[in-house]
């Protein structure tokens, strides 16, 4: 018999999703705690010229898919349905633009504890960094991105005090910064003649009693339509 050529690809990648906003810190804590996230949020959007309007009405739809999952809403009324991943924010009214421009900068993750999931600060870009630190400015996230270059941080106070050194500024609110993650999302793609399949999960890495472990929080499975250029 004769030997079959195949084209065959297989790629892999991981993404730190602690290195973006987790859009459920929205809903976490007290009142004051929503309004601290908002704040967060809004920075991120007025960098990148996005309507403050669809912030706000996204907070609003997450309040109520959440409060809609423990029982009927006091009004009566209906609730969409709480996202699990990021392009279900189109559910909750952000337009077609704005999920483009927010694509590299939010992500949906489970709440532990019902605590703001924070961002780690050194995988985040400046811009996350930006927004997930008040008090601080553009030139101080573009500083903790150049620090990081050189050394890992090993704290926050270690990140935050090589920033308010070397500028002279007080130290931001911190209260959503880590220098570590437990969320991660693993894409790969397997391309076989010409069959292409994309492969994307998120899963948690969890340390208790029974050592490290890692938890897959959701998986999904699509077929890639290939340009004719890679037929």
């Amino acid at each position: 018999s004769s030997a079959v050529d195949r084209d065959a690809f297989l790629a892999g990648q991981i993404s730190d999703l602690q290195a973006r906003l987790n859009v459920m810190n929205l809903t976490a804590g007290s009142a004051d705690d929503q309004l601290a996230a908002l704040v967060r949020f809004n920075r991120l959007f007025e960098l990148l010229g996005l309507p403050s309007q669809e912030l706000g009405g996204l907070q609003r739809a997450l309040v109520s898919a959440q409060q809609a999952m423990a029982g009927p809403l006091p009004d009566g009324g209906d609730a969409p349905l709480l996202p699990t991943r990021f392009e279900q924010l189109a559910w909750l009214g952000l337009s077609a633009p704005t999920l483009a421009a927010l694509r590299a900068y939010v992500t949906v993750l489970p709440l532990q504890g019902g605590r703001a999931t924070p961002v780690n600060l050194n995988t985040a870009s400046a811009a996350v960094i930006y927004a997930a630190l008040p008090g601080s400015d553009r030139a101080s996230a573009d500083r903790l991105v150049a620090l990081r270059a050189q050394q890992r941080f090993t704290s926050v106070s270690q990140a935050l005090g090589a920033i308010s050194q070397s500028q002279g500024q007080s130290q931001p609110d911190a209260s959503w910064a880590a220098v570590s993650s437990s969320f991660f999302e693993i894409r790969g793609r397997l391309r076989l003649d010409d069959v292409a399949l994309e492969e994307v999960a998120v899963v948690q890495r969890l340390s208790d009693v029974r050592g490290r472990r890692v938890s897959t929080l959701w998986r999904a499975r699509s077929a890639l339509s290939l340009p004719a250029s890679g037929r």
